[in-house]
């Protein structure tokens, strides 16, 4: 039988069968328009959005670092353009053979590559900051999904010289340690962005628009002279080799102004190449290290006594035998040295003298004095693990204590708070706070610790103590006339004081008109010598000569043969 004949053909089918189909039609396709409509007339945002993933792309554009320069506008830290190479992992397939040389320019493990490559990120950096030349031949390769951009990298002219000071910033062009770190908000400047059309191998084809253009950093301009911070840094660094020191520190300050021209620390690092930086490098030990100033230490103690009215410059001081019993210690002179004057004890750095003066006060009142100079309290320059130091509260100190306190035991600083502390000397009793930027006028006026007849009384002792027969003739430069003080002080390790040495001096020149403050530290010298006479004194009157003479600053004494004493070994100040 024929299919046209079929009798199922013949027979009808329900009537609501072909509505109910036809509306179910209707429904879909007005489902659809609905949503249609929906999506490109009410929510086209979502649907550009999508669109605009596939090929826009908001790209950040840096922002250049501000440069940091000396007082003189020789340039200390600068940023330079460099390439990173990053990648889309998934674009990214690389042959064998081409996966060893992109990792060969890179200097990575190729293992390391392609374990980067194989991400499931969307973006991954595989090395950031490449030199020009590298950066050259991977883009001569032309590898699918292996890309480059612009960043910034941070440049030290002076290398370790200025290490210190400058610190230095991370992959990110943010300061991680010195100055980079303390004025970042002023360096790093804020980035920008611009929106633009790449296509599916991560290409500019079109640049859309600008959204914010990027501010670049401040410039900063240091306190600090490049010249005179060479000749600390160099001087320090011949006297470590000499004396076989452990580390060291020197601090060059302008009296004038309070600001810092130079702060010098060993050992040191490259700043442009820190692939085997170390903890003790890194320390920034003129502030973050603390230790017992020592015989530097009298002539507050002295400078108290002459204010207080219970001592004059020229009153007697019994220091014979040479020893001082107080409880169950004993204080030793490295010297016995019989009747003394005041000025005496700071010449011949007695701490049998400096312990009988001490005596005279009521403990608050040289706690008061020790405050007053800043000791015991972080300065707050900004510097990063910058510590205060050890004062204790004087209701817990017992006479022997104080005693030696007089004489820089007991008591902590750091070489930048003994730096400032000497402004009272070589100012007229007035510190004044310390600057790491160049000011354009000195400060107005300082806290005043001392009255100006009481600084200057200190000052001819301190005079006295780097002439012929005082602790430091080394000390003395040659058409200036110089005032300072040694310190010697034995180091504290486990609760006992060890045959380990800190020798020291901080001093001031020219007298007549003091212009620089320079504290000058050797930690642990060991070959052979370890007074501050010998040790610490040599290299501040060579760091103080150049940088006079750098500064212009006129001579104030005859031009004469520097007078030292001719057995200096048998004229050492006491510990």
């Amino acid at each position: 039988m024929k299919f046209t004949n079929s009798p199922l053909l013949s027979q009808l089918l329900p009537a609501w069968r072909a509505r109910f189909v036809a509306a179910l039609i209707l429904l879909a396709f007005g489902t659809l328009a609905a949503r249609s409509a929906w999506l490109q007339v009410v929510r086209n945002d979502f649907l550009q959005q999508k669109g605009e993933s596939r090929y826009s792309r908001v790209i950040e554009l840096s922002a250049t670092r501000g440069r940091i320069a000396d007082r003189s506008g020789d340039m200390l830290a600068v940023s330079t353009p460099v390439k990173s190479v990053w990648a889309i992992p998934e674009d990214a397939r690389l042959t064998p053979a081409q996966a060893r040389e992109l990792a060969g320019l890179l200097e990575l493990d190729v293992r390391e590559l392609n374990r980067r490559l194989a991400s499931e990120k969307d973006f991954v950096f595989i090395r950031r900051q490449i030199p020009p030349d590298a950066a050259e031949k991977i883009a001569a390769l032309n590898l699918p999904g292996i890309h480059q951009q612009r960043e910034y990298r941070r440049y030290y002219p002076a290398g370790d010289v200025t290490a210190h000071m400058l610190g230095f910033t991370g992959v990110e062009d943010r300061g991680q340690e010195g100055i980079e770190l303390a004025f970042d908000a002023q360096l790093a400047g804020k980035p920008g962005s611009r929106r633009v059309i790449k296509d599916r191998l991560g290409r500019i084809v079109e640049d859309v628009e600008s959204i914010k253009p990027p501010q670049d950093g401040k410039d900063l301009t240091l306190a600090l002279d490049a010249k005179v911070q060479y000749l600390a840094f160099t001087h320090l660094k011949q006297a470590l080799a000499e004396h076989k020191a452990k580390a060291g520190g020197v601090v060059v300050l302008d009296a004038k102004t309070g600001e810092v021209l130079a702060l010098a620390n060993l050992p040191a690092y490259n700043p442009n190449n820190r692939v085997k930086l170390t903890g003790a490098q890194l320390r920034n030990r003129a502030l973050t290290d603390v230790f017992e100033p020592g015989s530097t230490m009298k002539p507050f103690t002295v400078a108290l006594a002459l204010e207080k009215g219970r001592f004059r410059f020229d009153s007697q001081i019994q220091t014979a035998p040479g020893r001082l019993t107080i409880g169950n210690a004993t204080i030793s002179d490295a010297h016995p040295h019989g009747l003394l004057t005041v000025a005496q004890v700071i010449q011949k750095s007695s701490n049998v003298g400096a312990a009988k003066i001490a005596g005279a006060f009521a403990p608050e009142e040289m706690w008061q004095m020790f405050d007053a100079l800043g000791f015991g309290q972080p300065m707050k320059l900004g510097f990063p693990g910058e510590v205060g130091g050890r004062l204790r509260p004087f209701k817990t100190w017992r006479p022997i204590e104080q005693a030696t306190m007089s004489y820089g035991h007991g008591i902590s600083v750091t070489l930048m708070q003994l730096a400032r502390a000497y402004l009272a000397f070589a100012r007229d009793g007035d510190v004044i706070p310390l600057s790491l930027t160049r000011l354009e006028s000195p400060p107005l006026a300082g806290k005043s610790i001392f009255s100006a007849p009481t600084a200057r009384e200190v000052r001819a002792m301190l005079e006295m103590a780097v002439l012929p027969g005082g602790t430091a003739p080394k000390a003395q430069i040659a058409g200036y006339r110089v005032a300072g003080k040694t310190g010697t002080a034995h180091k504290l390790e486990g609760g006992q004081y060890a045959e380990r040495y800190v020798a020291a001096f901080v001093g001031f020149a020219p007298v007549s008109d003091p212009r620089l403050v320079v504290a000058v530290m050797i930690d642990e010298p060991s070959a052979g010598k370890y007074y501050g006479g010998e040790v610490a004194a040599p290299v501040f009157a060579q760091v103080m000569a150049g940088s006079l003479r750098t500064l212009g600053v006129a001579p104030d004494a005859p031009l004469k043969p520097v007078q030292v004493a001719r057995d200096v070994a048998a004229v050492p100040e006491s510990l």
